[in-house]
């Protein structure tokens, strides 16, 4: 549909997702291998991987659970989170002991994933690297069964209001905020540039470099927007006080004196 869409000189914006043609006139998302580096990087420093006793208690033992397969986003994903997990792994650090995909991002999915996942291991897993917080809720939910959530960190994606609200309970370890209030205004800029046909001044990529497959030739012009990690300890300033999550569904079911001020 790109392609004959650019054919007929029509300009298409892939927004957020890539859509695999040289036919698209950009391409705008987060830098989401970016995303699976904090994700990852986020559980690595809750256990402290880097000062893990291996000889007193083996490598520490991860889990891996990918996004849909069929989103380009969760392979650039777990790009980022192999540049934290493989190093680890070849020092000895880490034993990845299970790795599955969730198919369409589904909170159900994930969790019977995780309960499966959890059956094959005999609950023994150190960390959860989960690629976005839809699918570690669903994997908690399974976590919560076996009494390993608040135990073992778990990463997420997205700052959702569920997400956050589960990193102040302790649950959830990490998400990624991503935000996407500057997307769209972002995707009407260069709409508006596109229209004039004027230059849109985004850099080259090759879809060999964003699909992760080298059988793709051609480039396309890209423009990332930057992400932010995000724990217990900066969620009220990086989520509730810029506005993107409300106070009261972050904090929902938290003690009024475990609670900051309202901002």
């Amino acid at each position: 549909a790109v392609d004959n869409a650019a054919k007929a000189g029509v300009k298409v914006i892939a927004y957020d997702r890539l859509i695999k043609s040289t036919g698209i006139a950009a391409y705008i998302s987060f830098n989401n291998v970016a995303v699976g580096y904090n994700q990852a990087d986020g559980v690595s420093k809750a256990l402290d991987l880097e000062n893990w006793d291996v000889a007193a208690n083996g490598p520490a033992r991860i889990i891996k659970m990918g996004g849909s397969p069929t989103d380009n986003n969760a392979i650039l994903v777990r790009q980022g989170q192999d540049q934290i997990l493989d190093p680890l792994e070849e020092a000895g650090k880490i034993e990845i002991v299970q790795d599955q995909w969730v198919d369409n991002w589904d909170a159900a999915n994930a969790t019977k994933l995780m309960e499966n996942m959890l059956a094959a291991v005999g609950n023994d897993v150190d960390g959860v690297v989960a690629s976005n917080d839809g699918t570690a809720l669903g994997a908690l939910t399974a976590m919560k069964a076996q009494e390993l959530a608040g135990v073992v960190p778990i990463s997420g994606q997205d700052a959702t209001a569920d997400g956050c609200n589960s990193i102040v309970k302790g649950e959830q370890t990490v998400t990624v905020f991503k935000d996407i209030r500057d997307l769209s205004p972002l995707a009407v800029e260069l709409a508006d540039k596109l229209a004039k046909g004027e230059d849109l001044g985004l850099e080259m990529y090759t879809l060999a470099e964003l699909t992760l497959n080298d059988e793709l030739e051609g480039e396309v012009p890209c423009q990332f927007l930057p992400v932010i990690q995000v724990t217990k300890d900066n969620v009220f300033d990086v989520v509730v006080k810029s506005g993107f999550q409300t106070y009261d569904d972050v904090y929902r079911d938290i003690p009024e004196d475990e609670r900051p001020p309202k901002p």
